[in-house]
């Protein structure tokens, strides 16, 4: 069996995943991933899912070995911000072209990856497979560990090829990586016992940097996010945390897992989305320091930051109320955020008629389940024509939702926020929440909406044309002006 299949064994064998843990073995051996279409939009590869894990490590010169069609179409497809090294939003692709395919493209990445570390002296280079070059059979194993030997510099392969599976496997098999190669391999120049890992957070719009601040008054280290606004240096030396949250576990759940085996760090999923959940992770990121150590005066100063942040948060919030107590949401969205988000509006007053799970795990639906209760109307599948219906038919104020579907709603003529990878605002933290409430409320009331809706002057009826003809006096010369 080759290593690439070895790990994805590993991969469909994850004891982390509850709906895994259900599984006969045969059935775990399959995968959790629905075999892909050729030709059909299947909604990213492998090897765009390990991209979009990794490229918010921002010091990290990220080599794609393959066409360059495959850089064009990865290449900065999320907003992950940096408070550093701009590096991470340069594209390095080895450009493969036919000759290589025939005589193998191993030499040119060894150049590729020699260059890049001469013009940019990256922290690290990271080398993505692809499908060509996997199908060619280019070791990228090989010429990694030849590259970091000859160069000093840590060169790390990640064996993704797109036609393995979805890009949540691609996810996976980048945590792998990262497991394999970069976490454990360094040092921090000191501990302390407030050190946190912070798992499956990419920094979009800049929301860590939310959370930050709350976290630093309770002087609370991150000792690493993986992956957003993180540096490689942070990343290798993230196993001398003390605790962790899981932010995404569709994701990464392989890395919380496999780090809690490995160096005994805890861990629990959270959410930094909505005025409650934010209380909630800082509580247990809290009390799970205080387990391993931390002074428990620490509690104490958690429950007294959470009192001040709510009360702002809910005398700014307070304004919002009266104008969207009742509007009714259309939820589009998965993972995480498919009950967080629930969560946040409803704490606000407003009505969830569905929200979609297709990218939900088991634990993500039964916290639906919890917080919207008999009435959770979860959407595994939602085509373009039945979303147009449920808006068009007006069971739904706004629909919350990413680009791709944003057409639909305006083809309702109904208003439209998105809150996936690609959003503009940061909605994490207190902070955030405002932010989500203020920019709903805008969407909501934007007087855009009653202008589309209205008719336009050509689609009046003959009957209106009579009509106004008669109040001119049936002048004709009057209905020129």
């Amino acid at each position: 069996m080759s290593p690439l299949n070895e790990k994805l064994q590993q991969v469909f064998d994850e004891p982390g995943c509850e709906k895994n843990r259900g599984k006969s073995e045969k059935e775990r051996k399959k995968g959790c991933t629905k075999q892909l279409t050729p030709g059909a939009a299947a909604g990213g590869c492998a090897f765009d899912g390990a991209k979009i894990a990794l490229q918010p490590i921002t010091d990290v010169a990220h080599l794609v070995h393959g066409p360059i069609a495959c850089e064009g179409n990865s290449w900065d497809n999320r907003g992950a911000k940096s408070s550093g090294s701009m590096l991470y939003r340069t594209g390095f692709t080895t450009d493969i072209r036919e000759t290589d395919v025939v005589y193998g493209g191993e030499k040119r990445l060894f150049r590729s990856i020699k260059e890049v570390i001469d013009k940019y002296n990256p922290a690290a280079v990271f080398v993505y497979q692809t499908c060509v070059t996997a199908l060619i059979g280019d070791d990228i194993e090989a010429v990694c560990k030849a590259a970091s030997a000859k160069f000093k510099k840590p060169v790390v392969p990640i064996n993704s090829p797109g036609f393995v599976g979805s890009k949540n496997l691609g996810n996976k098999l980048a945590g792998e990586a990262l497991l394999d190669y970069v976490i454990g391999t360094e040092e921090p120049d000191y501990i302390t016992p407030y050190d946190i890992n912070i798992i499956g957070e990419y920094n979009l719009s800049g929301e860590l940097w939310q959370v930050k601040p709350l976290l630093d008054r309770l002087g609370i280290r991150i000792l690493a996010c993986i992956s957003g606004d993180a540096k490689y240096h942070e990343v290798a030396r993230s196993h001398r945390a003390r605790a962790a949250m899981m932010v995404c576990s569709k994701a990464l759940i392989n890395i919380a897992r496999k780090m809690k085996e490995r160096y005994g760090i805890p861990f629990f999923e959270g959410s930094f989305y909505g005025i409650s959940d934010t209380s909630d992770a800082l509580r247990q990121i809290s009390r799970l320091l205080v387990s391993r150590g931390a002074p428990i005066h620490l509690l104490d100063l958690t429950e007294r930051l959470i009192s001040q942040e709510e009360m702002r948060a809910w005398m700014r919030l307070e304004q919002y109320k009266p104008r969207l107590s009742g509007k009714r949401v259309l939820l589009i969205t998965g993972g995480v955020k498919s009950w967080s988000l629930v969560s946040a509006l409803q704490e606000i007053g407003m009505t969830v008629v569905g929200t979609s799970v297709k990218k939900s795990t088991a634990e993500d639906k039964e916290r639906i389940k919890e917080i919207m209760g008999d009435d959770a109307h979860m959407i595994d599948e939602l085509t373009p024509r039945e979303m147009y219906k449920i808006l068009k038919e007006a069971q739904a104020d706004i629909m919350l939702s990413g680009g791709r579907t944003q057409f639909v709603a305006l083809k309702a003529k109904m208003p439209w926020l998105d809150i996936n990878q690609e959003r503009h605002h940061a909605y994490a933290g207190y902070e955030g929440m405002v932010e989500l409430v203020h920019e709903i409320d805008k969407a909501l009331h934007n007087p855009i909406w009653a202008q589309v809706r209205k008719p336009a002057p050509w689609e009046e009826t003959n009957e209106d044309s009579r009509l106004g003809a008669r109040d001119d006096g049936g002048d004709p010369a009057l209905l020129l002006h």
